[in-house]
């Protein structure tokens, strides 16, 4: 018992090393909604421009995905994440020293070929090292690593925002009033050089190395995490499998006939992950709070919240994903964030929007004192009958560049509903279709082809979710906050549909059970 014990305590310290790419990955993608607001006014950016220093790194990311898959079938999993590490550890410094906007968004791209590598290739290879009863589990733990390294960013972000601004000696002695964002970015190299390190802890997958005819260190490695009987089995198990599959490891396997099933479930879930606009709550999660009408030190500290929140429902989501299934857990999580999502939008179609004299001379730095009073008591339905009014006490120019400022200090809604729907989002996203999209991609492939499969359905991840992060400052502007929210609730409500018809179960199945009972 001791011994068993032992062997699951190197297990499970293994898939924690590995996952901190998840880690990584989360920072890097969460730091930047600390640094948005301030780029925007460094270096002058328009929307477009806000949101490419946003989605670039994603955009880089899903080229890393299409190669880093087919990559580690040649060279192995554990070699091309310490790449990545030392990726990101450039990325971090680079950003962090940018000149300009264009060397910001080079450093940026250079860490999404890390966060690309990272992201299929950690829970691939803990999906082939666990076995089928700690699968789910195990693989889980590089969501909760993305989730505890998106956390990490808000809390990171504020703290940074807090000294920056308190005045001390030491904060000042270090540049962080003067460039906040600039340490935002930076401290991320830490991480990044420890798991670089960190990697050199860790064995090489049994299966890859089954796979390339290393059966005596393939075996080695297995009788580290279990018993020599069970290794036995298992590796005779998976030479037979592989001995029976035709598959030969090449892109245009995957859209074999046998493969129709498999392939249309990664990619709707690679889809819906992103659709549902999770990354835009992560990324611009102050903007959205301050849109609601919140001021941006509290939006700050709410988007903590959103961290924790995360971290919470992730770690619940291990703690069952092996008990109650997937489907399960897939089912009521995309079931809450339709109706959270469509309670944001109705809210924000709820709002009336009324704006002081004085807020408005401030934002405008203009003065009103010949405008009627009661011009300013009057309140008005939607931005647009607002922003016409102004237009007829001050320039349409000055407007529009002012436009954001106005609707947030004009803006009239209840903050405490917008707060509890978007957290509410995010524990509906961080019980469901966040680790267990991730589980499923580690099992629904055949071994010959799990590293070609997980990179094609990540690239489909990955371009949608640069989408979604590029246009969505874009949409907030021009189809406002009611209409964005309600198309991801639209989209999460065809995916719950898609999932109770077509989701399989695959707990407490092996790798070559799943296999077997999906490739036909």
């Amino acid at each position: 018992m001791e011994k068993k014990y032992s062997k699951k305590y190197v297990l499970t310290s293994i898939a924690i090393i590995v996952a901190l790419g998840g880690l990584l990955m989360g920072f890097d993608a969460s730091v930047i909604s600390g640094v948005v607001k301030f780029i925007e006014i460094e270096f002058n950016l328009t929307k477009l421009e806000l949101g490419w220093s946003v989605a670039s790194l994603t955009l880089t990311a899903t080229l890393a995905m299409f190669i880093s898959g087919p990559l580690s079938d040649k060279i192995g999993r554990r070699t091309v994440l310490r790449y990545a590490a030392i990726l990101y550890a450039i990325s971090a410094v680079g950003s962090a020293l940018a000149p300009d906007f264009f060397w910001l968004v080079i450093a940026r791209m250079i860490g999404g070929f890390g966060v690309g590598a990272s992201l299929i290739l950690a829970p691939m290879y803990i999906a082939e090292m666990a076995p089928a009863e700690l699968r789910g589990r195990l693989v889980s733990f590089n969501q909760l690593n993305i989730v505890i390294g998106i956390s990490l960013a808000f809390f990171t972000n504020y703290l940074i925002l807090h000294y920056g601004t308190s005045g001390e000696s030491w904060a000042q002695s270090l540049g962080l009033d003067k460039h906040n964002w600039r340490w935002m970015l930076g401290i991320e190299a830490v991480p990044a050089i420890l798991y670089f390190l960190g990697l050199f802890f860790v064995p090489r997958s049994p299966r890859w190395l089954i796979l390339k005819g290393k059966f005596e260190e393939a075996k080695k490695v297995m009788v580290r995490l279990t018993s020599p009987s069970e290794a036995e089995e298992s590796l005779e198990g998976i030479l037979k499998k592989n001995a029976e599959d035709e598959f030969k490891g090449t892109f245009k396997e995957l859209f074999r006939k046998e493969m129709k099933l498999v392939l249309t479930i990664g990619v709707v879930m690679a889809v819906l992950q992103q659709i549902t606009g999770i990354n835009s709550v992560f990324f611009y999660a102050p903007m959205i709070f301050e849109q609601a009408g919140i001021g941006t030190d509290a939006s700050f500290v709410q988007a903590i919240f959103v961290g924790l929140v995360n971290l919470v429902f992730t770690i619940l989501a291990i703690l069952f994903i092996d008990k109650l299934g997937r489907k399960p857990l897939l089912s009521i999580g995309v079931a809450g964030i339709a109706i959270c999502m469509f309670t944001i939008s109705y809210e924000f179609n709820s709002a009336n929007y009324k704006i002081e004299k004085e807020q408005l001379e401030l934002i405008l730095d203009a003065e009103y004192s010949q405008v009627d009073d009661g011009f300013f008591d009057s309140s008005y339905e939607n931005e647009e009958s607002l922003m016409t009014a102004l237009a007829t006490i001050s320039s349409q120019d000055n407007l529009s560049e002012k436009k954001e400022d106005i609707l947030k200090s004009a803006i009239q809604l209840n903050p405490i509903i917008i707060l509890i729907a978007i957290l509410g989002f995010v524990a509906s996203f961080a019980i469901s279709i966040g680790p267990v999209m991730w589980v499923l991609f580690s099992e629904l492939f055949p071994n010959k082809i799990r590293g070609i499969a997980i990179s094609f359905v990540g690239l489909v991840n990955s371009a949608v979710s640069f989408i979604v992060q590029w246009i969505f400052p874009w949409e907030l502007e021009h189809l406002g906050s009611d209409l964005t929210f309600l198309i991801y609730g639209l989209f999460a409500l065809a995916g719950l549909a898609f999932i109770l018809k077509y989701i399989p179960e695959t707990k407490g199945k092996s790798l070559e059970e799943i296999e077997t009972q999906l490739v036909k």
